[in-house]
């Protein structure tokens, strides 16, 4: 938690694409996604181009902080009270910014080349036009920002939001039961990824699915996605 570098969490980042990896060839919800479609290269260059934006982003703050005059966050909190309540706002704001990416013309410009993918696997969630991922970036990290938060909360969170999108896209036959109706992973966010007309403009939220709720955009159905199903219509 010391607010040193946050390159100490890299390590622990390539850990969890390793292990994504091994988990969606043991259990795949479907063969056919683990299938490369000469997307390899281009996955991986999204993914460093994203991921050293993220740490511009985190290096950044202490700036951030020294130029705010006052200092709102709840810094006496435990530090899992304040990387769970970074989380919420953060996804909150990222939500919002994914709805209005379906709705704008000029941002789902941007948007749509993370929707042309053709098979879910956890490293689909790191494609991302960086414009774009800096528009959520502004959306989710900003006001927690103003309000003052932590540097290493800041870096936690950033790692956090890598987690779940290797979740959300993740290629395993998760059931998670319950908890797979509080969590946006990956059994309710492929419907989000359906290229049919309107179809996929449902589950939006990053971390939680109570956004979706609010916005009337939740949706969950007994049906089982092919890569016929996934893109741009």
């Amino acid at each position: 938690y010391a607010a040193g570098p946050a390159l100490w969490l890299l390590p622990g980042l390539v850990l969890a694409i390793a292990l994504s990896w091994l988990a969606e060839r043991c259990w795949p919800y479907d063969p056919a996604f683990n299938a490369p479609q000469g997307d390899a290269g281009r996955d991986a260059l999204h993914a460093l181009v994203n991921e050293g934006l993220n740490l511009l982003a985190i290096g950044a703050i202490p700036l951030v902080a020294a130029w705010m005059p006052w200092q709102l966050w709840p810094t006496h909190w435990s530090v899992v009270a304040q990387v769970v309540l970074a989380i919420v706002a953060a996804d909150l704001g990222i939500t919002l910014v994914h709805y209005a990416s379906h709705r704008w013309a000029w941002l789902w410009r941007l948007h749509a080349v993370h929707h042309s993918v053709t098979r879910m696997y956890g490293f689909n969630g790191l494609v991302k036009h960086p414009l774009h991922q800096t528009g959520e970036a502004v959306g989710g990290g900003l006001p927690p920002l103003l309000l003052g938060m932590p540097y290493a909360v800041a870096a936690v969170l950033a790692f956090a939001i890598a987690i779940q999108l290797l979740l959300q896209h993740s290629n395993v036959d998760m059931r998670p039961g319950w908890l797979g109706k509080v969590m946006a992973w990956a059994p309710l966010h492929r419907f989000h990824h359906m290229r049919y007309g309107t179809a996929g403009d449902v589950n939006f939220g990053l971390f939680l699915t109570v956004w979706d709720h609010l916005l009337g955009t939740a949706f969950d159905a007994d049906y089982r996605m092919r890569v016929d199903d996934l893109g741009i219509g």
